[in-house]
């Protein structure tokens, strides 16, 4: 039975927690409770403070986390000093830029787009498959046509910095992945916006001098990036054959569904990864930034080298993440 003076301590106290925003820290910190975790927040894979900041200036204004997402993904895309992602990425081995990305909203739709060309932003041409086709993924010419018939514009995407590199490349022609080469790959991004709707996108120009028509793991659901608003969400940069065989952002989501936090759910991927494919992982990163609910984050990587870049309470700032190797 609730009594007068029990009713009215309750009340006092919701009414300190609402006025009083160091209420937390001042009454409850002290007493071995941690402060909530505020909402919104966007975290990303890499030093891609341009990014969190574009999305986080659409999460300030109490907006959607999926326009916060497209709008930080697109940052990099139309950088041309970006070399792993959009205009400016590096191209195949027959020197064409081929362009992956997805998207999945809070509702558990999604969007992709597979060896795309000539068009700048797929990470809007994924959004639009997503929300104007049956469909879920679109590729090659198909995707191109499609693009062209919502209004995007073609246009070369090959650098003169991205074409003399591939020239240099020719005269060896070795393909090798190098680990956290210029600290920065595949951009994934997770929002989760003050309604406490989630949502994330991948994109990527792929793996330099690849062979033509090898596509990641960026524009797979599940493989670069998964998103379930009961739950968390997961994306991930590095050697997209090994996430593409192990459905990595899906299984760090499933360890949180478990139970796991979103910095143990992606440890315990990870071990599995490096446990499936111990030597394919000597030689390869996989780097998991994780978010949940409850505005929790995490991150973790097979090798030292991978960071994050976090907004959140305010401030944009860059993480280095632990790894199971040191």
């Amino acid at each position: 039975m609730t009594t007068r003076r029990k009713f009215l301590g309750q009340s006092l106290l919701g009414a300190f927690a609402a006025s009083d925003t160091s209420f937390w820290s001042k009454t409850f910190q002290g007493a071995g409770f941690a402060k909530p975790k505020t909402l919104p927040l966007v975290i990303a894979t890499w030093d891609n403070r341009k990014a969190t900041q574009a999305a986080w200036d659409v999460l300030s204004a109490d907006g959607r986390a999926l326009d916060a997402v497209e709008a930080g993904a697109r940052i990099p895309e139309a950088d041309p000093l970006d070399t792993s992602v959009g205009y400016g990425g590096f191209p195949d081995r027959d020197g064409h830029v081929t362009l992956d990305a997805c998207i999945m909203d809070e509702f558990g739709m999604a969007g992709s787009v597979c060896f795309l060309e000539n068009i700048m932003h797929p990470i809007s041409v994924a959004r639009k498959v997503m929300e104007k086709t049956p469909h879920v993924m679109l590729v090659g010419e198909g995707a191109l046509q499609f693009a062209k018939e919502e209004g995007f514009k073609e246009e070369n995407l090959l650098t003169d910095v991205a074409k003399d590199a591939w020239e240099k490349w020719k005269l060896k022609s070795e393909y090798k992945p190098v680990i956290n080469i210029e600290r920065h790959d595949t951009i994934g991004i997770l929002a989760l916006d003050t309604k406490n709707r989630i949502a994330g996108a991948c994109t990527t120009s792929g793996m330099a001098f690849k062979m033509r028509g090898r596509v990641g793991d960026s524009p797979i659901i599940g493989a670069g990036m998964y998103a379930d608003n009961e739950v968390g969400a997961a994306a991930c940069s590095g050697l997209g054959e090994i996430l593409l065989r192990t459905l990595g952002c899906f299984l760090v989501v499933e360890e949180m569904r478990r139970g796991a936090s979103p910095q143990k759910a992606a440890e315990l991927t990870i071990e599995r990864i490096v446990k499936k494919y111990p030597t394919q992982c000597k030689d390869a990163q996989v780097g998991f930034v994780v978010i949940d609910v409850k505005g929790r984050h995490g991150a973790y990587s097979i090798h030292p080298g991978f960071n994050y870049a976090l907004y959140q309470d305010g401030k944009n700032q860059v993480f280095e993440s632990k790894s199971l190797f040191k």
